[in-house]
């Protein structure tokens, strides 16, 4: 069933309450904020967006005061966001979307990921000595660009859950397209440290001045080939982007690609299909969280990170104390040993979800957790009697380029939804007025590993892992309290994990929980956020037997929204261009 009920959300949280874990509570209400926020959240009563970039906000509350659903709001703003963050996603990218309808209670989970071409094979990212190549070399060009299904995804969403007419979604970003904005700040930085943006022939004459030199914040870009791109769609529907002469001018940029060209044709990209997949849900103290099921590993991961410290009080250890620190990160290095060997595309291979957020399955991996001492390497467990031991993949990063929004509109419909091109400006390549993803580098470069295959590795028209992590909570009426999702490449999974914690246990403001140190485990070192207050506890983490990273890079980009008695509350991450607004 791809569809989940409010009586299911209902049954699930009130089996929880008959047998709190330690450390649960037994009060159903969303918890009362009572840590003092370190900036004003946004406040509305009626209906809120909360988005990357400030014009992509302005463009969803358009849209929810003409009496638009959640779903028309998120597409206006991805629209926009196409022009105005083209380094982090757009029409030629991927996403998921998670949504809630508040009148039948249904929660959706739509999957728009890319697939690989016909061309796509396990070895194409080796070189001729059969090693892996660098990710960042292979990233640019065609090798690494899948087939787009970011537009056939809001479709069918759209379809499903939109109010008003598709058309009239795209003429903010259209306006904007031909008109111009101001380069942000983030944009001209990210413009001006990316060499390989300068080399690619398609994006410098739209990037740089004629004199080579990057375009700088405040310069207003107008990107009249994508008004006309998302004209076509807003008349024709994605079957103008899918098939016709956009669809073969994709194929033959990747094609002819001036790096890494790889055979993509246009039937590759009509063959596309968007998906509704199961949603993964968890009850978690006293609520239910749902988040995206594989291809993506983000919701699945970040429940059982959740699940395992179900037993413990964080509450009682209070935020950012060691031990907390300590429980939380050895949490998700056993959920990431889980992850990185047992999910990928469901259609391709069979994943033990059910055995990943099985209670019992949860509570022994809890018990290997000292409460005292960190635990060393972990391996996978073994999640049921149907979980298949894949081979066990070499490190590997995702792409780190990825933007996420969530929205509430005045019936209580709610979406939460991560969007990406994968890589910053994704594979450089640009066609139609948008950037192309190279989402394909999410596969295993190394097809085998340990004399078994990899359960990620390339395949033709198969979704690469994701870790993106668009999540909704609920209460014990099945109502949705709070929408939450982050870009960050694989720590997308500890920036959600922290706001939740952060909002849930802690009793943090939104806005609180977003702006919180990040810190997480990955199966490997405990990473905190270098510079942040709880970069102090470094020398703590030590004497327990951790190794800990500080690091600035990826910053997180947490947009989300609680539902409170008195209406909503939105917060969005300082360390990106993210903005809510609502009425």
């Amino acid at each position: 069933m791809m569809t989940l009920s409010r009586h299911l959300v209902l049954a699930a949280v009130f089996a929880l309450a008959a047998c709190q874990h330690e450390g649960g509570s037994g009060d159903f209400s969303f918890t009362t904020p009572t840590t003092p926020a370190s900036a004003d959240p946004v406040e509305a009563s009626e209906h809120m967006i909360v988005a990357g970039h400030p014009l992509a906000a302005k463009a969803g509350r358009e849209m929810l005061r003409k009496g638009g659903a959640a779903i028309d709001a998120a597409i206006a703003a991805e629209m926009v966001l196409t022009l105005v963050e083209p380094q982090s996603s757009g029409i030629g990218g991927g996403a998921f979307l998670m949504h809630y309808a508040a009148k039948t209670g249904a929660i959706d989970a739509f999957d728009g990921r890319e697939t690989a071409p016909k061309s796509a094979h396990p070895y194409m990212f080796l070189d001729g000595k059969g090693k892996a190549r660098k990710r960042r070399d292979a990233g640019i060009g065609g090798l690494g660009v899948g087939v787009p299904g970011l537009l056939r995804m809001l479709e069918k969403a759209h379809k499903e859950h939109g109010k008003l007419p598709w058309a009239d979604l795209f003429g903010p970003a259209i306006k904007l397209a031909t008109d111009g904005f101001p380069i942000a700040e983030r944009l001209a930085g990210q413009i001006a440290g990316n060499k390989s943006l300068f080399e690619s022939p398609t994006a410098n004459v739209y990037f740089y001045e004629n004199d080579g030199s990057p375009k700088k914040q405040g310069t207003l870009l107008k990107n009249r080939d994508l008004a006309d791109t998302l004209t076509r769609i807003a008349k024709e529907g994605a079957d103008a982007f899918y098939t016709g002469d956009i669809a073969k001018a994709v194929a033959a940029a990747v094609t002819k690609a001036y790096r890494n060209p790889v055979k993509m044709k246009p039937e590759d990209i009509s063959a596309y299909k968007a998906k509704k997949r199961p949603p993964v849900c968890l009850p978690y103290r006293a609520w239910l969280i749902c988040g995206m099921g594989p291809p993506s590993s983000g919701g699945i991961t970040t429940l059982e990170i959740l699940g395992i410290l179900q037993k413990f009080d964080l509450k009682a250890l209070g935020a950012g104390s060691p031990k907390a620190v300590h429980l939380i990160a050895e949490a998700g290095n056993l959920a990431f040993a889980d992850r990185n060997v047992f999910i990928a595309d469901p259609d391709f291979v069979p994943v033990p979800t059910a055995g990943l957020l099985d209670a019992k399955y949860l509570e022994r991996r809890a018990s290997e957790i000292s409460p005292e001492n960190a635990g060393g390497k972990r391996n996978p467990g073994m999640p049921g009697a149907g979980a298949r031991l894949w081979g066990i993949p070499a490190g590997g990063e995702e792409g780190l380029s990825t933007t996420h929004m969530s929205v509430i509109d005045k019936n209580g419909n709610a979406v939460a939804m991560t969007a990406s091109n994968a890589g910053t400006f994704g594979s450089r390549l640009m066609v139609r007025g948008f950037i192309l993803n190279n989402q394909l580098t999410d596969f295993a470069f190394e097809p085998n590993a340990g004399g078994a295959p990899v359960a990620n590795r390339t395949e033709p028209g198969k979704r690469p892992r994701s870790s993106m992590a668009p999540t909704l909570v609920f209460d014990n009426q099945g109502r949705v309290v709070m929408a939450i999702g982050s870009p960050g490449g694989t720590r997308i999974i500890g920036f959600v994990s922290k706001a939740l914690i952060a909002t849930l246990d802690w009793g943090m403001d939104i806005q609180a929980a977003i702006d919180y140190p990040n810190f997480l485990g990955r199966k490997g070192p405990v990473e905190i956020e270098e510079g942040s207050t709880l970069a102090k506890i470094k020398p703590d983490l030590e004497l327990m037997g951790h190794e800990v990273k500080l690091f600035k890079r990826p910053k997180s980009g947490l947009n989300g929204i609680t539902v409170k008695s008195y209406g909503l509350r939105g917060g969005s991450d300082k360390r990106r261009d993210g903005q809510a607004l609502g009425d």
